[in-house]
């Protein structure tokens, strides 16, 4: 169970199944001899040998254009212990128990069990049950509905996304026509011609409904979707306000860098390397910058010494609609990968792995334990 940074042309030679979260859900597609599939860079996936006493042969492009350039390509392990190990190893203790909402003594059993390295043995009864149908016939009617509903507004926000282009070319034709019935003659389609010389609109982020938001914080965003001068460049905005004693869960931006100032209260950043290590643990403050690399897993945690909100506002190196991954909670990758793919690479059962990722009943942001 990992992902990585760059993106995967791949080339089947047997039979398997591959399993990857595309627009935040699990995707699973059956592939055989001969196959070509393209696995996008960030992508949490898995593999499935499902041949019978057949070996899984695999030819595999990298594209290295979109890693990170920090040396030779790594993968991210989301499942694992101590071999391989899992990216959330990377963060401490405090962290991950008030991102599971599990003791310590559970998630030290939980993230040391596997130790058999990047491949696995999954039983013949799980091979069979591992289908998206059998899984989502599975879950409980409550995430049958939210599953339904978000797979709904995914697909109207890629109808919209698709209709952008449609809209203007629409508007600009309008424009001509008209221009063309008052005056004569026929103005050919081309960048030279300004129908009206006006300044850019702007947009307020303080205007704007929060992307998400529960009693703990909220967060908003606009991107190139929300306000077109932000495609030419290429970045996006955001603005996120923690309360007192709360936390981003930990996640992984998958398509863009982060940039962000802290611009009210204190807290605490926390980011892990690939590799399952600790890369920062710092404390924030008022007008401290910080830098988040693509696909490197982080979480912010607010301070719980006074009544002011951790307020922090930033930059993303992509002005496409951001779709953070968050490895934790109740609507997690995580969540979204369980099954016996995902409890083999943890080394562990279903039974064990669904009750680590149900014990946290809340998502994206989270009352912190974690002390200051």
């Amino acid at each position: 169970m990992r992902c990585g940074p760059g993106d995967k042309l791949r080339s089947l030679v047997k039979l398997e199944d591959v399993g990857f979260i595309y627009e935040g859900d699990l995707a699973e597609k059956e592939l055989k001899k001969g196959d070509v599939y393209l696995i996008p860079a960030g992508s949490a996936f898995y593999l499935l040998n499902t041949g019978e006493d057949e070996k899984l042969e695999i030819i595999c492009s990298i594209d290295p254009s979109e890693s990170l350039g920090i040396g030779a390509y790594q993968s991210f392990y989301i499942g694992g212990g101590a071999n391989p190990v899992s990216v959330l190893s990377g963060f401490q203790p405090q962290i991950l128990e008030s991102a599971f909402n599990v003791s310590a003594a559970d998630l030290t059993k939980f993230f040391t069990r596997q130790h058999e390295g990047p491949i696995v043995y999954v039983g013949e009864s799980h091979v069979k049950a591992s289908s998206l149908w059998t899984k989502f016939l599975q879950l409980k009617e409550d995430d049958k509905l939210h599953h339904m509903k978000k797979m709904m507004l995914d697909h109207d926000e890629d109808e919209d996304e698709d209709d952008n282009d449609e809209v203007e070319q629409k508007t600009s034709w309008s424009w001509r026509k008209l221009l063309e019935s008052v005056f004569g003659f026929e103005i050919k389609n081309n960048k030279k011609v300004e129908v009206a010389r006006k300044s850019p609109h702007s947009c307020n982020l303080y205007d704007r409904k929060p992307d998400f938001k529960n009693s703990h914080g909220w967060t908003v965003s606009i991107d190139g979707s929300d306000y077109a001068p932000l495609k030419s460049s290429g970045i996006a905005i955001y603005h996120v306000n923690l309360k007192p004693g709360t936390m981003m869960t930990p996640h992984v931006n998958p398509s863009a860098t982060e940039y962000g100032i802290v611009v009210r209260g204190v807290g605490r950043l926390q980011v892990a390397f690939p590799n399952g290590t600790l890369a920062m643990d710092t404390h924030i403050k008022e007008g401290d910058v910080f830098f988040i690399p693509r696909y490197f897993a982080f979480s912010q945690i607010a301070a719980n010494v006074s009544d002011e909100p951790l307020d922090f506002f930033g930059f993303t190196t992509s002005a496409k609609k951001n779709k953070p991954q968050f490895l934790v909670g109740a609507n997690s990758l995580m969540k979204s990968m369980m099954g016996p793919e995902l409890a083999a690479a943890f080394g562990v059962s279903e039974d064990i792995m669904k009750s680590i990722l149900n014990a946290q009943h809340e998502s994206v942001i989270l009352p912190s334990s974690v002390s200051h």
